[in-house]
């Protein structure tokens, strides 16, 4: 249980706070957590959802703490008041310059519930339409068409180690399109 929270830092993206804490135990200490908005990860089928491969839209994103390029699905912060579906739509097109004629709520996981709040709400997206991307400044992104069977085994392989789209590609492979 939480007994008081002190803000050590307010930044763009999250802040941290410092919480006094009251543990199952009875035992009192401070945790340091992180606060983020939450977020929404989207998985693009680029074509028919029930064929043999289905083709899935991915990013391959400059990422500063990885120290380089990663394999992503398009995903982003929500704004304040924006519901997870809202975020899913806007982040799909700015990432990946796609519409989505469906878009069908997944899951929503905890990311690093050790240090942090953050919550990313899971979709799959299909019926593509071609938009135009919206990348912000710091945002070095290349769209990359790759049959499902390929993205798998980048998974297995680890070539494809972001949580959020590993989560994400897996829950869909075997909840949504049962392979």
């Amino acid at each position: 249980m939480r007994l008081s929270t002190r803000r050590a830092h307010s930044g763009r993206v999250f802040n941290v706070d410092v919480d006094a804490v009251r543990f199952p135990d009875g035992s009192e200490g401070e945790l340091e957590i992180i606060r983020h908005p939450g977020a929404a990860a989207i998985v693009p089928v680029a074509s028919d959802p029930g064929g043999d491969d289905p083709v899935i839209l991915l990013i391959r994103q400059f990422r500063h703490a990885s120290d380089g390029l990663l394999w992503e699905v398009p995903a982003g912060t929500l704004a304040p008041g924006e519901s997870p579906e809202a975020c899913a739509r806007r982040e799909l097109l700015e990432e990946a310059g796609v519409t989505a004629g469906r878009l069908e709520r997944m899951t929503t996981i905890w990311t690093t519930p050790g240090f942090t709040d953050e919550r990313i709400h899971l979709f799959w997206a299909a019926d593509l339409t071609t938009g135009k991307t919206a990348h912000e400044r710091d945002e070095f992104i290349e769209v990359v068409p790759r049959p499902l069977s390929e993205v798998l085994r980048g998974i297995e392989e680890g070539e494809i180690a972001d949580a959020k789209s590993v989560a994400a590609i897996l829950y869909m492979a075997g909840f949504v399109l049962r392979v």
